[in-house]
């Protein structure tokens, strides 16, 4: 994940201002309850299942705000957001709870992970939560996913060839950004979080211009690669060139369109 979220007793503040009955968390820290999937309450009656092992990422998102704690712009009262990398959806139902009006596309590769992203999405028949299986890439069709097999709810299936004795290549359908718009009816994107393992690079280098102006803020866990132009340096070279503000936190890169 990304930069850590400050004090603990600041982490916890927002625990329990993110999740309605966050004491459970710390049942779970002591010993006492060993459910697992772990059963979660947020604001606006929104419902989340937490296996277990997704622990650390539920932190991550509810009580280090690690996407969300330096977006500088307000969203609007229905904000349209994407979710890529969804996994198995924490991030979109954050944003759920907090704006009970907003649009949300999660998109998720991984069978496992996109599952239980359907789970979450149909504990919410209120929430507007729209999961979709792909990848997101630079052009639209099949890319070869590497993965770890030993793991039901995978964190880390890259484009990049994993160096694990145990992580195996699955095919996913893929879009490009322009296509994922069309495809989800979105004319203008208020946020897009992507946190995808290392395709964030192929997908905006290659997003035509006009498709990137239909993006108003973005906040992008950037993965260190081996290319020139694969790391978070040139990632933000490259956004303030076609018209976003940047600055960053840890390894998360933030975007807002320049106004005028």
């Amino acid at each position: 994940g990304g930069a850590k979220g400050g004090l603990p007793v600041t982490r916890y503040l927002r625990l329990f201002k993110n999740v309605s009955n966050g004491w459970r968390y710390l049942l779970v820290k002591a010993g006492i309850l060993r459910a697992d999937p772990l059963g979660f309450r947020l604001p606006h009656q929104v419902r989340l299942e937490v296996p277990r092992r997704l622990l650390h990422e539920f932190k991550e998102i509810f009580m280090e705000e690690c996407y969300s704690r330096e977006v500088r712009r307000p969203l609007p009262d229905r904000p349209v957001v994407v979710d890529v990398g969804a996994n198995v959806g924490f991030f979109s139902f954050f944003v759920a709870s907090r704006y009970p009006n907003a649009s949300i596309v999660a998109v998720e590769p991984i069978p496992g992970n996109f599952r239980q992203l359907v789970k979450n999405a149909d504990l919410n028949p209120h929430v507007p939560v729209r999961p979709l299986q792909g990848a997101v890439y630079g052009r639209s069709g099949k890319i070869a996913l590497s993965y770890e097999t030993a793991d039901d709810y995978t964190t880390a299936a890259s484009v990049f060839a994993h160096p694990a004795t145990r992580s195996e290549t699955l095919e996913v359908d893929s879009f490009c950004l322009g296509d994922l718009l069309a495809a989800s009816g979105i004319d203008r994107c208020h946020l897009m979080k992507m946190d995808c393992e290392g395709a964030e690079y192929d997908t905006l280098y290659n997003c035509p211009p006009d498709v990137l102006a239909r993006f108003d803020q973005m906040v992008i866990e950037v993965h260190r690669a081996e290319g020139p132009a694969q790391n978070i340096d040139a990632l933000a070279r490259f956004l303030s060139g076609t018209g976003f503000e940047t600055h960053r936190s840890g390894d998360i890169l933030y975007a807002g369109r320049r106004h005028g």
